[in-house]
């Protein structure tokens, strides 16, 4: 398989400290990383890909352990998601190939990490932003930790590109009180509840 071609990365932290209602006891953090690769199968159709996300798999370990470093240290981490915008001469699939690598990598450094990493991705231009979804990370029900936050780069990713993207938080969204299953209430016994 093609070499992993590294332009650059982005960082970004944003902290929540109140959504119109009482300051919480904790802030929210969000951080988000991006890479923005080559696509090695840019402006042509590959049928066999899937070697490639064998050699995303540093990459993706690279990226988590950045972000749990931003964010105090892994016992901070209550929430990730990942994503992946292609450029336009990629097409849908080239981002799939990020599923296992990024979700694998965050899971491997996030202890009791059972639930599925939620993931997006779309074909777009330069400067295309995603909505990437956020989940609980050991399990998928717990709906204070639904959320998101919105990643972008105003140069990436060119046509023959793809930012691969990972997030992770550091709970529940500020003021949630949509109900349902709470965190504290987790079972852990198989991702979901």
């Amino acid at each position: 398989m093609p070499d992993v071609i590294l332009r650059k990365t982005i960082t970004s932290v944003e902290e929540v400290f109140h959504e119109g209602g009482p300051a919480p006891a904790k802030s929210l953090k969000r951080a988000a990383i991006l890479a923005v690769i080559e696509n090695p199968f840019a402006g042509r159709f590959e049928p066999k890909i899937q070697g490639f996300m064998e050699d995303l798999k540093p990459l993706g370990l690279s990226m988590a352990q950045k972000l749990v470093d931003v964010l105090g240290g892994p016992d901070q981490v209550e929430g990730y998601g990942k994503g992946a915008l292609i450029g336009e001469s990629g097409e849908l699939e080239h981002g799939a190939l990020w599923h296992a690598p990024g979700g694998y990598a965050m899971r491997e450094l996030l202890d009791n990490s059972n639930a599925i990493v939620p993931s997006t991705k779309k074909v777009t231009g330069v400067g295309g932003r995603l909505d990437v979804p956020i989940t609980h990370i050991n399990a998928s029900y717990v709906r204070s930790h639904f959320d998101a936050m919105e990643v972008g780069s105003n140069d990436a990713p060119r046509a023959n590109e793809m930012a691969l993207v990972l997030v992770m938080s550091t709970g529940a969204r500020i003021h949630n009180r949509a109900g349902g299953l709470e965190a504290a209430d987790i079972k852990g016994e198989d991702g979901l509840r």
